[in-house]
C-alpha cells in the first residue's frame, strides 16, 4: 500500500455507518440557501420574494470567473432574503425558501456525447463545486493554466466516521465511473487514478469488478482506471499527500496540483457532474453521513442543500443525553457548532454528535515544546511557532517562522498535541489577520 511522510493513524470509527445504506432524507417545510457555500465570490440572487421557484431551477448565479451558480433545493415560494450565521460563524446571506410540496424539476437539457467544451459549460451550469469540504468551482479546477497529464480522484475519506464517498463508490459505482470519464475528457488525459484507503475494501472490490477498471499492480491499457490502494493514515486524503502516494509526485510550496501535471476531484463532484451532464440535473441534493456515538441512529443520508440541522437530528433519532460536542464536517478539519441553526450546503460531507468519550473537553495548557506536532506535519512545517507567535499576535513571524500559509488546516498538530494547543485555530487567526493586512 502506497502513502506519504508524516501524518498518523487515528481511530476511524467508521464502523458506525460503513455498511449503512444510502436514505433519502424526506422533505421538509423551510429551506435556507447560503448564498456563499463555494470559495470565490458569492453569489447574486436572480429570484425576488414571493418568485414561486422549481426544485433545480436557479436562483443565484456565479459572479465572477471563481463562483459558482446557486440552486433551489425544492419546489416552493422565496420566503425571504435574510442573513446568518453559518457552520464557521460567519454572517452572510441565505434565501429563505418554503416547500409547497411539489416535486417539479427544472432540468437542463441531456447531452449525448458532449465535448470537453460542452461538459465545461454543463459543469458551470450546474453549480458544480468541490464537494469535500473546499468547495472550488469545479468548472475552473478543470481548465488549468499548467499542462496536466494526470486526474486523481480522491477516494481517500480520510477523515474518521465519514464514510459517503464510501457508501457511493459502493451503490452508484456505474454513475460515478461515468462522471470520472468525463472529467477526463474535460481536461484531456488519459491517466486517471483513484486513491483508496484500504478500510475501504468493498468499494474497492466494487471498482475493480467494473469493466476498464484496474489496480496498480496490473499493466495499464489505454483508457484503463487505475485504482490505488492507500496505507490507512491521516491525512491521506489531502491533496498534496494524495498525489505523493499515487504517483509520486510534490507540489511545491505555494503551488497548485497542476504545477506537477495533476488535477484531484472528490468522488462526490465526479458523481454530480454525471447528474449534470447524463440526467441534466443541478446541484442541489448531495450525500452526508450523520455519525458519532451522541446521535440516535448514525446514517449515510442524500439531503437536499439547505435543510436545517434541526431536521436532520430529528431524522436520524435526536441527540442523546450525553453529547458534548456538535461538529460540521469530519472531527479532524470540520468545525464545531454553538448549537443546531446552521443549515446544510453543498461542501458538508458529515455532521457528528460527540460523546465526552469521543471529543476532548480539556482546557489547553502552555505548550512543552515536545516537538510532536512538528513530527507528524505532512507539509514539514514548525507548527509550534504558529501557535506561539499567532498567540502574542506576531503574525508576520507565524508565517516566517511556522509557515502557516502553507499549512492546509489537517488538524495532526491538534490531535497529538498533549498540552491540547489550539494550534489550526491559530493558523487560521494568522491567515485572517494576514488576508486582512494584504
Amino acid at each position: 500500500m502506497k502513502t506519504f511522510k508524516g501524518g498518523f493513524h487515528v481511530p476511524d470509527n467508521k464502523d458506525l455507518t460503513a455498511s449503512e445504506s444510502i436514505k433519502e432524507m424526506p422533505i421538509v417545510t423551510d429551506y435556507f440557501v447560503s448564498l456563499s457555500q463555494h470559495i470565490g465570490k458569492p453569489a447574486e440572487l436572480v429570484v425576488n420574494v414571493g418568485d414561486t421557484v422549481k426544485e433545480g431551477q436557479l436562483i443565484a448565479k456565479a459572479s465572477s470567473f471563481v463562483s459558482a451558480n446557486i440552486h433551489s433545493p425544492v419546489c416552493g415560494e422565496v420566503v425571504d432574503v435574510t442573513k446568518r450565521k453559518n457552520a464557521q460563524g460567519n454572517v452572510v446571506d441565505y434565501v429563505h425558501i418554503r416547500s409547497n410540496g411539489k416535486q417539479d424539476v427544472d432540468l437542463l437539457p441531456k447531452l449525448d456525447n458532449p465535448t470537453r467544451e460542452q461538459i465545461v459549460q454543463r459543469v458551470g451550469d450546474a453549480g458544480i463545486v468541490g464537494m469535500g469540504g473546499a468547495g472550488f468551482p469545479t468548472a475552473v479546477k478543470i481548465q488549468p493554466k499548467d499542462p496536466v497529464d494526470s486526474l486523481i480522484i480522491n477516494g481517500a475519506e480520510c477523515e474518521p466516521y465519514l464514510n459517503c464517498d464510501n457508501r457511493l463508490m459502493i451503490e452508484r459505482v456505474e454513475g460515478f465511473l461515468a462522471g470520472v470519464k468525463l472529467l477526463a475528457k474535460a481536461i484531456g488525459v488519459q491517466n486517471v487514478y483513484i486513491g483508496l484507503e484500504a478500510n475501504k475494501m468493498e468499494a474497492y472490490d466494487t471498482l475493480l469488478a467494473q469493466e476498464g477498471v484496474i489496480n496498480d499492480k496490473t499493466p495499464k491499457q489505454e483508457g484503463d482506471i487505475v485504482v490505488v490502494l492507500l496505507k490507512k493514515k491521516y491525512p491521506q486524503g489531502a491533496e498534496k499527500t494524495l498525489i505523493k502516494a499515487c504517483v509520486n509526485r510534490e507540489v511545491p510550496v505555494g503551488g497548485l496540483p497542476s504545477a506537477v501535471g495533476c488535477i484531484v476531484c472528490n468522488v462526490a463532484s465526479a458523481y454530480a457532474v454525471y447528474d449534470a451532464v447524463v440526467n441534466g440535473k443541478t446541484l442541489y441534493k448531495r450525500l452526508m453521513t450523520v455519525s458519532g456515538r451522541g446521535i440516535a441512529t448514525p446514517k449515510n443520508i442524500e439531503v437536499r442543500v439547505g435543510t436545517p440541522l434541526t431536521a436532520i437530528v430529528d431524522f436520524c433519532g435526536g441527540l442523546k443525553d450525553d453529547t458534548v460536542k456538535l461538529v460540521s464536517g469530519g472531527p479532524m478539519m470540520g468545525f464545531s457548532l454553538a448549537g443546531l441553526d446552521v443549515c446544510t450546503t453543498k461542501t458538508d460531507s458529515g455532521f457528528l454528535a460527540l460523546t465526552d468519550k469521543e471529543a476532548s473537553t480539556v482546557l489547553p495548557t502552555p505548550c512543552i515544546n515536545c516537538g510532536r506536532c512538528a513530527s507528524v506535519c505532512p507539509m514539514k512545517l514548525m507548527p509550534m511557532y504558529i501557535d506561539f507567535y499567532a498567540t502574542c499576535g506576531d503574525y508576520d513571524s507565524a508565517v516566517k517562522v511556522g509557515g502557516a500559509m502553507n499549512c492546509f488546516e489537517c488538524g495532526t498538530c491538534a490531535y497529538v498535541c498533549p498540552a491540547k494547543r489550539p494550534i489550526v485555530q491559530s493558523v487560521r487567526l494568522t491567515k485572517s489577520k494576514m488576508k486582512e493586512k494584504k
